[in-house]
C-alpha cells in the first residue's frame, strides 16, 4: 500500500506547477494534501478512480486539507475535540476496515511565537484524538506537522533553537506523542540519515543549498512498525516550498 502526503502551499498554484503529473505518476492508494488555501469547488480537480474529501478553513485562502483515496472509507470525520479547533480545516480522519488515516496540517506557532500557546492546546487535543483511535485500530497520522523533532531534522539547529518549529516546547510535544505509542516511520528506517528535509524557505536560495527542515511526516501506531516497508522524501519534486513524502506499508485497504 502506498500513501503520499504533501503540503502544496496553495493547490491552485501547485496545479500550475506539475501537481497532476506527480499525482498521476505516483499512483498512490491514498494521497493527502495540506494548505490547499481554497474552498471546495474553486478548482475542479480530475482524479479518476479516487474519492475526494475536502476540508476548508472558514477563512478563505487559508489552511485547508484534502484526501484522495482509491478505496472508499467506512467513515470520514472532520476536525476533532473542542469547537475552538474546528474552524481552520486542519484535520481529516478516514476510517478503513483495519486502520485509520489522519491527515493534518498542524498550526504554525508563527514567527513571533504568537500562536505557541494555542498550538500546545491543539497538540494535546490531537494526541488524545489519536490515542482514542489507536485503542480501536492502528493509526497512520500524516501531514505537515510543523516541527523538526531533533537537531538532525534541520540544517541549522543552533540558530533556530528559539524559532517557530524548533522550540523545545514544540519538540517535546512530538516526543510525548511518540512515547504514547507511535513511530516516526522515516526515522524508524533511517535513524541517522542527515540532509533529509521536506521544507525549504523561499529565501536565501535555501532549497538549492539544501538548507531545509524535515517537518512533514508519516507517524504510525507502533503496532504497524513491522509493516513499514519504505519512507521516501521526494526532494526533487517542485511545485511547493514543501516536497512530497511517500510511505510504503504492508496493509490492505
Amino acid at each position: 500500500m502506498k500513501l503520499v502526503t504533501w503540503n502544496v502551499n496553495g493547490l491552485r498554484a501547485c496545479v500550475s506547477k506539475g501537481f497532476i503529473d506527480f499525482f498521476n505518476s505516483t499512483d498512490a492508494d491514498v494521497f493527502c494534501i495540506q494548505e490547499t488555501k481554497m474552498q471546495q469547488g474553486q478548482l475542479e480537480l480530475e482524479t479518476e478512480g479516487y474519492y475526494q474529501y475536502w476540508h476548508s478553513a472558514d477563512k478563505k485562502g487559508y489552511s485547508g486539507t484534502a484526501v484522495f483515496t482509491k478505496i472508499k472509507p467506512i467513515d470520514v470525520f472532520y476536525d476533532f475535540g473542542l469547537d475552538i479547533h474546528n474552524t481552520e480545516g486542519r484535520v481529516i480522519t478516514l476510517e478503513y476496515d483495519n486502520f485509520y488515516i489522519v491527515n493534518a496540517y498542524v498550526p504554525n506557532s508563527q514567527r513571533d511565537l504568537a500562536r505557541l500557546d494555542y498550538r500546545m492546546e491543539w497538540e494535546d487535543a490531537l494526541r488524545e484524538h489519536l490515542k482514542k483511535l489507536d485503542n480501536k485500530k492502528p493509526v497512520i497520522y500524516c501531514g505537515d506537522l510543523n516541527v523538526a523533532h531533533c537537531e538532525i531534522d534541520l540544517k541549522n539547529p543552533k540558530s533556530n533553537m528559539k524559532n517557530s518549529g524548533f522550540t523545545l516546547k514544540e519538540r517535546n510535544k512530538m516526543t510525548k506523542l511518540l512515547e504514547s505509542g507511535f513511530t516516526d516511520s522515516f526515522r524508524y528506517l533511517y535513524p541517522e540519515k542527515t540532509g533529509a528535509y521536506t521544507w525549504w524557505s523561499y529565501m536565501f536560495n535555501a532549497r538549492a543549498k539544501n538548507a531545509g527542515w524535515r517537518i512533514d511526516y508519516f507517524i504510525v501506531s507502533k503496532a504497524l512498525n513491522d509493516c513499514i516497508k519504505e519512507c521516501l522524501i521526494h526532494s526533487d519534486v517542485m511545485g511547493s516550498d514543501h516536497c512530497p513524502v511517500e510511505l510504503e506499508i504492508d496493509l490492505t485497504l
